[in-house]
């Protein structure tokens, strides 16, 4: 989520080792954009289901959010009604998780009022996993089941475990990530991008041990007028990174830092994701603010 620019979260236990410092990226071989959908309100983030359902968290100007569900031939319907601010989305299996209480108001005053809850998606069953967060943005889920969500505005931004044995004691990981919002997991790496640090990063941790040593891959961008947001990685290995802003979809190498634009004018683009089962598996689908899906095909 991109809201007003704060001072970052202070530096916590950890190495950070940085890596060489990136330069202006250049485009990448040119990659296609097409509208999937529009007339949604803000749409911060989606995900796949195996039911060939993408889902997608989408906050109201007025009044709750929801979580919408988007079929292949276009089919539109509510998945989950009355969601406060909602933001992150995993699926695992038959169980769609979701954060909410992602608003600015909670990050900046410091609300505990911020949830992980679920949905399970054959009896529509939907309850509360854990609970006590403060503004959980940006949503991974690692291999053991445990879940990790970021705060980007605040005093103390940054990264929160909820622990798959005890999701009832979510406990702050670091607070040294900056304004912590895009996470991605893959294999043993866990990566986290700011969002407003002048000099934008993306940060590598081990996801055995998130709050020990980490590598820093710099980021093209100047994060007030660039704003990176949520992130994926590929089929390739590679990082896929929205910069709401800047309106552009970043590709960035995890192992040398080194980065190029997909593709541009996807305006306040907030979350980036391969496509699932029933949809183009090559392709990126980009969620925005401004209430489209989009393709972006190479």
């Amino acid at each position: 989520m991109v809201g007003a620019a704060v001072a970052a979260g202070t530096l916590a236990a950890g190495l950070l080792v940085t890596a060489p410092a990136a330069s202006a990226a250049p485009a990448c071989t040119e990659w296609t954009v097409s509208t999937v959908a529009t007339g949604y309100g803000m749409l911060e983030n989606l995900v796949f289901g195996d039911n060939s359902t993408m889902y997608l968290s989408e906050t109201a100007p007025l009044g709750p959010g929801r979580i919408q569900a988007l079929s292949p031939d276009g089919v539109r319907s509510v998945a989950v009604d009355d969601v406060r601010s909602p933001g992150g989305l995993v699926v695992d299996g038959s169980v769609l998780y979701f954060t909410t209480g992602n608003g600015t108001a909670a990050g900046l005053f410091d609300i505990p009022d911020g949830t992980v809850d679920t949905l399970d998606l054959v009896s529509g069953a939907r309850s509360t996993y854990a609970a006590g967060l403060v503004m959980p943005n940006g949503l991974a889920r690692t291999d053991d089941g445990a879940l990790f969500t970021t705060r980007n505005l605040g005093l103390t931004t940054g990264l929160t475990v909820v622990p798959s044995a005890s999701p009832h004691v979510p406990s702050v990981v670091r607070t040294d990530l900056g304004t912590a919002n895009g996470i991605a997991v893959d294999a043993d790496a866990l990566y986290v991008a700011d969002t407003f640090e002048p000099s934008l990063r993306i940060t590598a941790l081990d996801v055995d041990d998130p709050a020990g040593p980490a590598r820093i891959l710099p980021v093209d961008g100047f994060g007030p007028f660039t704003a990176s947001d949520d992130m994926t990685v590929g089929p390739d290995g590679m990082i896929y990174l929205a910069q709401n802003l800047a309106g552009r979809v970043l590709r960035v190498d995890p192992a040398t830092g080194d980065s190029c634009v997909v593709g541009t004018g996807i305006p306040l683009t907030s979350s980036v994701e391969f496509g699932g089962l029933g949809w183009d598996e090559n392709s990126l689908y980009a969620t925005s603010f401004d209430g489209s899906v989009r393709k972006l095909t190479p």
